[in-house]
């Protein structure tokens, strides 16, 4: 990595604390640690960091009320939350209170490490990878400046429908899940227990973006998800 990343990790168990910030480093980051609520939000406003690690449960201030807190203050802040609390009313309440993601332990390096940079992409701190260009039906897919060429059309899409059309154009044929949506598309974790018609709305929506291609389309197989057929 060209430029280290300043990542502030907010655990009070040392020995996770220690063990996140030689990951970090290990990976090209600069993180730093801070054991209790009052100091990861001390240290989070009078610093710059690209990236905050933030666990839920901690002395004094509870990592809801920091997030809520630097959410208010620092409203461009890329925040994690790091927890064991995985009910579905905690995650609820994580994102509520201003998260962009939220990993629950125990969790795989590797699965923390794409979601830290995935986030950080999104916060225009890592550059957003290249992907060449696709087809789709009769569509002819721009990732890059997403945009969907068809004979006599041009359409505008979201990053969200491009990683759409890219998931089941790579899946032709085969049923996709919405679970499996929630977690490529949406990078959500325990969706089990997370019920929402999110995945179905942004496929009617796109569905009528692409309405004009007659090669194929995505197609409902009811009680199991959907299908690119085409």
């Amino acid at each position: 990595m060209a430029t280290k990343l300043a990542i502030l990790v907010v655990e009070d168990e040392a020995a996770i604390c220690s063990g996140l910030c030689d990951v970090l480093a290990f990976h090209g980051h600069a993180p730093s640690g801070v054991a209790s609520g009052e100091e990861g939000l001390h240290s989070a406003l009078s610093g710059r960091f690209a990236l905050v690690l933030l666990d839920v449960m901690l002395p004094g201030m509870s990592g809801f009320d920091v997030c809520r807190a630097l959410r208010a203050q620092r409203p461009e802040q890329a925040i994690l939350m790091l927890t064991a609390r995985g009910a579905e009313a905690d995650v609820l309440e994580g994102f509520r209170c201003g998260a962009d993601d939220y990993v629950t332990k125990p969790f795989s390096v590797a699965e923390l490490m794409a979601r830290i940079e995935a986030l950080l992409r999104r916060a225009g701190a890592l550059p957003t990878p290249i992907v060449d260009a696709f087809e789709f039906g009769g569509w002819h897919v721009d990732p890059v400046g997403r945009t969907a060429a068809g004979a006599r059309s041009r359409i505008e899409l979201t990053p969200r429908e491009v990683a759409l059309l890219a998931l089941f154009a790579r899946e032709r044929g085969r049923i996709v899940s919405r679970r499996t949506l929630l977690v490529e598309v949406w990078g959500l974790r325990h969706v089990e227990a997370i019920h929402t018609r999110t995945v179905d709305m942004h496929i009617a929506k796109l569905r009528k973006k692409i309405a004009a291609s007659e090669r194929g389309g995505i197609e409902t197989v009811r009680g199991e998800g959907y299908r690119f057929v085409g």
